[in-house]
């Protein structure tokens, strides 16, 4: 049988930790920060976990490999 192929868009958007959590950066931090509060911008760093029905979601259809 032929190999799944990865979602190239979710390849660049979500991360599997060693855990198997997916992680995913914070939205609205591309452009037009100055419209932004700086509490949003502060609290919006890094990445945060996905909840565990939505990352079972990604893992199955868009990561088959992870």
């Amino acid at each position: 049988m032929s190999k799944l192929k990865t979602k190239s868009g979710a390849k660049k958007r979500f991360k599997v930790s060693a855990n198997g959590k997916v992680r995913v950066k914070y939205g609205y931090k591309a452009h037009n920060l100055r419209k932004r509060p700086q509490q949003m911008k502060r609290q919006n760093r890094g990445m945060k976990v996905l909840p565990r029905t939505e990352g079972n979601i990604v893992k199955k259809h868009f990561l088959p490999y992870s």
